[in-house]
């Protein structure tokens, strides 16, 4: 018997403009994400910097809005100063944070060179690990000022006469975590987040600041981490970050998949204790989040704890995705963006190579993992405004989650394109849902795209590079208004429909 959904989509029931910085990524530098990965001056694809060309294109093919940069865990224990003027005067440091040799071939004037060929723009951290404002102002006179102080002119000395013009900025990263160079206490990080904040928006009102929050809905100190750091720098910052990554280590398919209700969680708890923070200061300002750390990351954690330590971009973190990890991604993102009234930023950790959408060969080719497809569908198509359906769905309960919802869902309305699209994932067997729309004039089917497979373990390769891949699929029928659809089991689906204004 095949199960039935029902689904009410109305065009006024909005629930938040997306951001188009809610479609970013990252960058840090660990393992092949830098070198071996966006750079390889040795590739017969290399430009004039070194930057591997079929990399940049199959970024630009992701539509990637924002890039964080250059970390992460790295970030607490970097002198941004190592990775600026000459090559060959660079020092090499011992990396504390992932045990490697940095080279520092690339740095901030590189990284953001490579940004304007990927089209996208720069989310830059600062250190407040070992380091702190002094650093960290000093960082922005150099990528922001146009020119008359030290920092600016060091950096048109270095070849770069433009500023970066760099608008969002990190205060640091999981400054709770006790694997952090330089944790913190709530109360210390809050009082240098605060400080760090005023002297850089003093010398750049134009930047917006994301403050850390806690590294995962897990720590113990969440969500008074929040409570705390916000106590103190409220009124001077403009986000607060969140991370989160699933894993499916208990090989249990539909607990993993219902993983997202975790995330769903953390961040209405996240906004409410931002709220409370709002009331308790009687504010007029309301903090936004930055989801700047999300993914599937599990596969490479045997392999890591075999690399040996010290080496010059060792392979690291090089999770290879299954299409069971594309389901439980496609909920990810979908989580996201149900919330887009209040997460403006989120960064997909991370890009290339590191539990990454891309993967290169050193010297060789290029190819795109499972969950690449979902993320690609909705950076292109998922633009204009959220709309919140009334979703009626068959449930499930798994081993940590009650009433799982089969069908998770998202509608986006862009009103410029005349286009509503509906992402979803059916965690279980074939599902028929009915979607009524609600004024949408003359609403037709632009095309339904479904990516499903037998073998939930299946992974594409370099010898194999779309044996996971999505296509299109027929059957879906629009009728007065309604549309209905099959949605295959175990599958995402993206389906497009254009609308009229008469």
């Amino acid at each position: 018997m095949i199960r039935k959904a029902r689904m009410i989509v109305d065009k006024d029931y909005t629930a938040g403009a997306i951001d188009e910085r809610i479609y970013g990524s990252f960058i840090e530098h660990i393992g092949r994400a830098v070198y071996g990965g966006i750079y390889e001056p040795s590739h017969p694809t290399a430009d004039d910097m070194g930057f591997r060309r079929d990399c940049l294109d199959s970024v630009r093919r992701l539509n990637v809005s924002i890039v964080r940069y250059p970390g992460g865990n790295f970030v607490s224990g970097y002198n941004w100063e190592d990775g600026i003027g000459p090559k060959h005067a660079r020092p090499r440091r011992a990396e504390l944070a992932w045990k490697a040799i940095e080279t520092n071939e690339i740095g901030i004037d590189e990284f953001s060179e490579w940004a304007r060929r990927a089209n996208t723009k720069v989310m830059l951290a600062v250190n407040l690990g070992t380091r702190g404002v002094d650093a960290a102002r000093n960082l922005l006179e150099y990528c922001n000022r146009p020119g008359g102080t030290y920092w600016s002119d060091l950096r048109r000395k270095n070849g770069y006469e433009m500023p970066h013009n760099i608008k969002t900025w990190c205060l640091g990263n999981e400054m709770d975590g006790a694997w952090q160079l330089g944790m913190k206490t709530a109360e210390e990080y809050g009082r240098l987040a605060c400080e760090t904040a005023k002297a850089m928006k003093i010398l750049d009102p134009s930047i917006e600041l994301v403050v850390c929050g806690s590294s995962s809905p897990l720590m113990p100190g969440f969500p008074q981490w929040e409570s705390t750091v916000l106590d103190h720098a409220y009124e001077h910052v403009d986000y607060l970050s969140l991370h989160t990554y699933l894993d499916n280590l208990e090989d249990d398919l539909s607990n993993y998949l219902a993983k997202s209700l975790m995330m769903e969680r953390f961040i209405e708890s996240a906004i409410a204790t931002c709220d409370y923070v709002q009331a308790k200061k009687r504010s007029k300002k309301k903090i936004m989040l930055s989801f700047d750390e999300w993914n599937v990351w599990y596969h490479s954690f045997e392999a890591n704890s075999k690399t040996a330590p010290w080496q010059v971009a060792p392979p690291f973190c090089e999770d290879i995705y299954t299409f069971e990890d594309a389901l439980a991604f496609g909920c990810m993102l979908i989580t996201l963006l149900k919330h887009a009234d209040r997460i403006k930023i989120a960064c997909l950790a991370q890009l290339v190579n590191v539990i990454a959408p891309i993967m290169t060969e050193k010297n060789g080719g290029i190819w795109h993992q499972t969950i690449f497809y979902p993320f690609m569908h909705a950076s292109l198509y998922g633009r204009g405004t959220v709309l919140r359906p009334i979703i009626t769905s068959p449930m499930y309960d798994s081993k940590d989650f009650t009433d799982v919802p089969q069908l998770e869902a998202v509608v986006t309305c862009d009103e410029d394109k005349k286009e509503v699209v509906l992402f979803a994932v059916n965690r279980g067997q074939e599902l028929v849902a009915d979607c009524e729309l609600r004024q949408f004039n003359g609403c037709s089917l632009l095309e339904h795209v479904t990516m499903t497979s037998d073998v939930m373990k299946a992974t594409n390769s370099m010898e194999f590079p779309e044996k996971i891949r999505p296509y299109r699929i027929d059957g879906a029928v629009m009728q007065g208004g309604t549309l209905t659809v099959r949605l295959p089991q175990l599958s995402w689906n993206m389906i497009r429909l254009a609308f009229s204004d008469v």
